[in-house]
């Protein structure tokens, strides 16, 4: 029996260590899953420098993460942001309620670029989503159930938009929002999105909107 103890004892350390090493090592293993997940949505290639979640609470921080365009808009920039953060309410989540209670979301820059065939990055993004019905039917089996009931504070920061025109460089426009920290509270429906994104396109002097119709747009108003 005492060998057994022994071998007992020496598993139980494995795991332990094993336990250990998952801990140490779970931030950058999901970092690279998060990363391979949106490039097989996207087909954009992606960078994030760093990727923390809580291990006995909801919250995630995602550090310095860039989005680059396809070869076909010109492989530059799409968005860089320094900082997404968010906690969930754990109680509601038990409920399979999403309650965001805070979000922080800083978006430095965006990018916009019309291809020579007059197509904007942002339709291709959407052309490419949709032909990924693998992956979005894994997303909703993960939210199936999942009832969405708002954030709570949302503190938004957006610096600037630029607009490239591959075909005709004298189109190209950079537009400066400098929204610093704003904070939005009870975000819960359409009407709230849609009030953020007005105040978004006021800060740039009304040069700046998220439809692509308005992106594309942009680059006519001043030949």
């Amino acid at each position: 029996m005492k060998w057994l103890f022994k071998w007992l004892l020496r598993l139980v350390l494995v795991l332990v260590a094993l336990l250990m090493l998952l801990l140490v090592c779970k931030d950058s293993l999901l970092r690279l899953v998060a990363q391979q997940r949106i490039r097989s949505q996207t087909g954009m290639d992606v960078e994030i420098g760093k990727f923390s979640s809580g291990i006995f609470s909801p919250v995630v921080t995602i550090e310095n993460l860039k989005l680059y365009n396809t070869a076909e808009f010109g492989g530059t920039l799409f968005l860089a942001v320094p900082e997404i953060h968010f906690e969930l309410d754990p109680g509601d989540l038990v409920h399979h309620r999403i309650h965001v209670t805070l979000m922080r979301f800083n978006l430095a820059e965006l990018d916009v670029v019309r291809n020579e065939m007059g197509q904007t990055n942002f339709v291709g993004i959407l052309n490419q989503a949709r032909t990924k019905t693998t992956g979005r039917s894994d997303l909703r089996k993960v939210l199936q159930g999942f009832q969405f009931t708002g954030i709570d504070v949302l503190n938004l920061t957006f610096g600037k938009a630029k607009f490239t025109d591959l075909k005709d460089a004298r189109n190209n426009r950079e537009i400066s929002v400098n929204l610093q920290d704003q904070i939005f509270k009870n975000v819960k429906s359409k009407q709230d999105l849609s009030g953020i994104l007005f105040m978004i396109w006021l800060r740039s002097g009304g040069n700046f909107s998220f439809a692509p119709t308005k992106l594309t747009s942009i680059s006519a108003a001043k030949p």
